[in-house]
Parts: C-alpha cells; structure tokens; sequence
C-alpha cells in the first residue's frame, strides 16, 4: 500500500516537473504567443494563460492584451485576460508546492513569506496589483505555506479580473 507520504512526494515531484515543462514550453514559443489573439476571447484568455505560466523567466502578453482591449470590449478583455494571468500563476504555487522553491534563502523572499503568513490574502490583494515582475514569488511563497489553492486563484482574480490591460 502506498503511504499518504509517497504521495505527497510524487504530487510535489510532479508538480516540479510541470512548472520546469511550461516554463520552458512557454519560454519556446514566446514569439508566437500574439497569433492567439485571432480567437477573440479565447485567444486573450490563453495569451494571459501563457505570460504568466513561466517562472521567473519573462513571457510576452501584456502588449497584445493591451491591444485587444482597443479592438475588443475592454471589460470582457479585462476579465478574459485576468482569467488566464490568474490560472497562469499556478506555475508560481506548483512550484512553491513541490517544496524545491531555489530562491528560498533570498531575503526578499523570506519577508514575502512572512507577509504571507501573516496575512496571505492581503499580500496577494496588493501584488497582483502592481505590474511587477516578482509576483512568481508570491505564487511560490503561496504553495511552499499550502494556502488552499482556490484561495490563492480567487485573490488573484479579484485584482487581475476587473482591471483591464494591466500586468498580463
């Protein structure tokens, strides 16, 4: 019988692979990534999806979603766009989840750390926010403490969604 602790292991090792094979994927395909935005809605969604699905490596996006926001409804683009960053960011807690976080003795991540436990929902309230290119840490930092997952996508919405164009 497999333990409940091999489980965890494998989910985690899992978990890192996935994070290192869209990173990489993504990272691969970065100049394609503005042919999406033939699909309406969809495409922006999986443009958002994809510039947030790298870890710490930059994906384009932002450009096409700002664009679109001038051909398409801007709300509709808004929450689109602020669907797939949020989804996106599940690389950031898968990888913080798999335990194997390298940046965990960066002093800025340690303060995010304890932002987090201290007061989770906020600290991702405000750095989804900020178009800043560090929010992966937040993400890591979100799984690393095991913040319940729908938590941590609900969070992120709530500032992506709403807020078209901005840091997608």
């Amino acid at each position: 019988m497999i333990q409940k602790k091999h489980i965890l292991t494998l989910a985690r090792i899992l978990a890192l692979v996935a994070v290192i094979g869209i990173s990489i994927f993504v990272y691969s395909i970065r100049d394609q990534a503005s042919e999406f935005a033939i699909y309406g809605y969809p495409g922006i969604f999986v443009i958002a999806f994809l510039s947030n699905a790298t870890v710490l490596l930059p994906a384009p996006g932002i450009a096409v979603v700002f664009a679109m926001g001038g051909v398409f409804n801007p709300i509709a683009v808004g929450l689109a766009a602020g669907a797939g960053g949020s989804l996106g960011e599940l690389s950031g807690y898968l990888a913080g989840f798999s335990g194997q976080a390298i940046i965990e003795q960066v002093d800025v991540y340690e303060r995010l750390v304890l932002w987090m436990t201290r007061n989770g929902n906020l600290t991702i309230l405000l750095l989804a926010a900020l178009p800043n290119p560090f929010f992966d840490l937040t993400g890591i930092a979100a799984g690393a403490l095991k913040m319940p997952i729908l938590r941590f996508l609900f969070w992120c919405w709530a500032t992506r969604g709403p807020r078209p164009g901005l840091r997608y």
